[in-house]
């Protein structure tokens, strides 16, 4: 942090650049980020026979009179669809689904290297809610389970709603649930460092996309009293004075339903009325510096938490927070403490959910999962700069997939059943296999570590 202090805004800005222009070298010169490679054996040409025919006419009749079968006889069991129709790409926007399959193949990337799940990146050429359940329900047979991805609000929710209604496989919208989950888990433990309870805080959300309607869904589901805290979009304070979305209820009903149970006060105004005497932040709304004021910080509650997690620049420099009274501030960047980061949940959350074969995800499983975060974070003892687990610190995700998978087990929505130990030892083996493999595809050439320099 303090490294990151004493540089200027325009050198923070170019730092934040770098990544960019990375990848506008490398992207090209590896042509994609993923490939299929094979699991089974090809000792010589004869073993063809077993693989396809005919010798594969055998495994398919076996499906054909138990369709279960499909788990053990092809990667169904460990193979996801990464979904999207490009229209809320990473703050891009509707960019369109070729110009977001860098991103869907950087999300198959993180699910092998982290959750060692194999992710095919699907993008859709329709903008049509309608259409996308339709080819997600037509993908079924394929996939062991779908990660949404990208997709602008309302919609989302219109489509994570029905597809977890109608899809035999589970089914999750990174944007909402992933971000919820580790959003929740550091929020846990920004608690604990500030001595507050969770029933007890005003927690005001800046921002009401996808992500912090999830986030607040989670966060209330855990603890949190509606009626004390705040949502704020772009017009304003959310409540049931809010007649421009009273108005349009039926098309932003999950924004209208935040209407009527937040806010108990019935407070009006900006953001910097919403934070005066709030006890914590959570910022996914317009990137900074400047969308969050210093002085709007000083207005909050005394040992007050900020989350301002909008990328690339959150909506206020760390160090401006912190010297404004925040006592737990986090970001979603990487070269700052606290980094609230997808990556830390969606791996470990679809490992255990796959593997227990859940056949959907449950809030209650997001939830499992942010409490799992949150104690392995506090077992390496907590301080207001590392509330969360780190992405180097691997464990975290064995451990999720073994929390959820217990969790699903409970809910009575899981097919296989298994114990805690079991599922941490299963999860292990079969993340540490993928990175094994990755290590080992670069030590023997097979990637190219050769690569060209961006400058």
């Amino acid at each position: 942090m303090a490294a990151n202090k004493n540089l200027t805004t325009e050198e923070l800005l170019a730092k934040a650049k770098k990544p960019a222009a990375d990848a506008m070298v490398l992207h090209p010169f590896y042509r994609g980020k993923i490939q299929t490679a094979l699991r089974c054996r090809v000792k010589d040409f004869d073993d063809f026979a077993i693989w396809y025919t005919p010798g594969v006419a055998a495994p398919c009749r076996a499906i054909e009179e138990n369709i279960e079968l499909v788990y053990e006889h092809t990667s169904k069991w460990n193979t996801i669809a990464v979904v999207s129709d490009g229209t809320r790409v990473l703050g891009l926007g509707d960019i369109g689904p070729e110009a977001g399959l860098p991103v869907m193949e950087g999300k198959a990337l993180l699910f092998k290297y982290l959750g060692g799940i194999d992710a095919v990146p699907i993008c859709l050429d329709t903008k049509d809610p309608e259409e996308i359940v339709n080819i997600t329900l037509a993908l079924q047979p394929s996939f062991g389970g779908v990660n949404l991805e990208d997709i602008s609000q309302p919609k989302c929710f219109y489509v994570l709603d029905t597809l977890r209604e109608k899809a035999r496989i589970p089914v999750w919208h990174d944007d909402q649930q992933g971000t919820a989950s580790v959003t929740l888990a550091g929020l846990i433990n920004a608690l604990k460092v500030v001595g507050k309870k969770i029933e007890d805080a005003r927690i005001v959300f800046v921002g009401t996309g996808a992500s912090n309607v999830a986030c607040s869904r989670l966060i209330f589901a855990y603890g949190a009293d509606p009626g004390n805290c705040l949502m704020v979009d772009s017009k304003g304070i959310l409540g049931k004075h809010r007649d421009d979305i009273s108005q349009r209820r039926t098309e932003f009903a999950e924004k209208w339903h935040l209407c009527e149970i937040t806010n108990r006060e019935g407070i009006q105004g900006d953001i910097q009325e919403a934070l005066r005497g709030a006890d914590a932040a959570i910022c996914l709304s317009k990137p900074g510096p400047g969308t969050i004021l210093p002085d709007w910080i000083k207005g909050m509650a005394k040992d007050s938490i900020v989350f301002t997690c909008a990328n690339p620049i959150p909506e206020i420099w760390p160090w401006e927070a912190l010297e404004a009274g925040a006592a737990v501030v986090a970001t979603g960047r990487s070269d700052f403490p606290n980094q609230v980061n997808n990556s830390l949940g969606f791996p470990g959350i679809f490992r255990g959910t796959l593997d227990v074969r859940a056949s959907t995800i449950t809030d209650e499983m997001a939830i499992a999962a942010a409490v799992e975060l949150a104690k392995m974070a506090e077992a390496n003892g907590l301080t207001p700069e590392y509330v969360l687990p780190l992405m180097s610190e691997w464990d975290v995700f064995p451990r999720e997939a073994a929390a959820v998978a217990v969790k699903a087990i409970e809910q009575g929505i899981a097919r296989l059943e298994t114990t805690y130990e079991e599922e941490y030892q299963r999860a292990s083996a079969i993340i540490k296999g993928a990175r094994d493999m990755t290590q080992m595809l670069m030590d023997e050439g097979f990637i190219d570590m050769n690569t060209p320099e961006s400058e």
